[in-house]
């Protein structure tokens, strides 16, 4: 988006498979929104003023696990039909304040993933609301996708 002479902003319009009947909109360090499906068919119709990136699409499958309080889902990222990497999501299902549970969750990461599990993400800090919302996974998924994204720029940059 953007006019003429001036940087356009991007929005990433992205799908969760936990909430099927919403879109999620992201502007890159901006807000996000949410809404239902018809959201797809307005930006189909304001298709003149997005430039719309098919090339970039990325896609995260995977399989969702239920271990006592804990739900683990491990997905592949994939763009077109090559894999680009792996996530590694994990919710505490009791509770919704992150910053309550995290050094929970955390040993709990340890316990399979070892040192790679991850310090807290940026997004609680950038927070007012300590309550988390399926918005904050999806900028979290967002934040991975681009950096997953540049790895892949960087590399074949390298060739």
């Amino acid at each position: 988006m953007g006019t003429p002479g001036q940087a356009g902003k991007l929005l990433y319009v992205m799908h969760n498979s936990e909430y099927p009947l919403s879109t999620f909109a992201l502007f890159e360090n901006g807000p996000c929104l949410v809404a239902d499906l018809n959201l797809d068919v307005l930006m189909v119709k304001l298709k003149g003023f997005f430039q719309n990136a098919k090339a970039n699409k990325m896609e995260t499958r995977g399989t969702r696990y239920q271990y006592c309080d804990f739900l683990v889902k491990i997905g592949t990222v994939t763009v077109g039909q090559s894999g680009r990497g792996i996530t590694v999501e994990v919710d505490y299902c009791p509770c919704a304040v992150p910053g309550d549970c995290w050094n929970l969750m955390v040993e709990f990461m340890q316990s399979f993933m070892g040192s790679h599990a991850p310090s807290v993400p940026p997004v609680f800090s950038a927070k007012h609301d300590p309550l988390y919302t399926p918005a904050d996974t999806m900028v979290q998924y967002m934040e991975l996708l681009n950096k997953i994204r540049k790895q892949q720029v960087t590399v074949a940059g390298m060739r």
